[in-house]
């Protein structure tokens, strides 16, 4: 497989903003109620699947700044980031690539890892944590999306 010089520069680009993103506002994006502005950028990833990549980058840099960096952080969640926009960018394929169906997708695994990993690591009830962040992670993504429909209105930016 091929990656254009193109692709590899959207990859470092889409993972440098999610990890500066993270940075900027970290006290919003970490602990049982994060708020990630950082995710805006997740819906891209319906229109390049190798954007997924890019955000599992972001996710290792952008968790090196996380009060909890450990395995966690650093394996876990990167993984499932990877994951999460691989199938958020499956789904979305075949709907015209379509952002809202990405976003939602993506968030909806996001929420699912992250009560599971504050679970574990804090013994904090998953289903009492899970829909506080599959709200949060939703309106994040549903904000995304919306911002790369309007930015797609007028530039082809992949």
């Amino acid at each position: 497989m091929k990656v254009s010089s193109r692709d590899l520069s959207l990859v470092a680009v889409f993972a440098a903003l999610y990890a500066v993103l993270v940075y900027l506002f970290s006290p919003i994006s970490f602990y049982a109620l994060q708020f990630r502005i950082a995710g805006i950028l997740r819906p891209g990833i319906a229109r390049k699947w190798i954007l997924a990549v890019g955000y599992a980058i972001g996710v290792v840099i952008g968790n090196f700044f996380s009060p909890f960096t450990g395995p966690f952080e650093l394996v876990f969640m990167p993984l499932m980031s990877f994951l999460a926009g691989s199938f958020g960018y499956l789904v979305a394929r075949p709907l015209r690539n379509n952002y809202f169906v990405a976003g939602a997708v993506i968030a909806a695994i996001i929420s699912i890892s992250v009560s599971w990993m504050l679970n574990q690591l804090f013994n904090l009830p998953f289903f009492a944590t899970l829909p506080y962040l599959f709200i949060s992670e939703q309106a994040v993504c549903l904000i995304g999306a919306i911002v790369f429909k309007l930015i797609e209105t007028r530039f082809k930016w992949w």
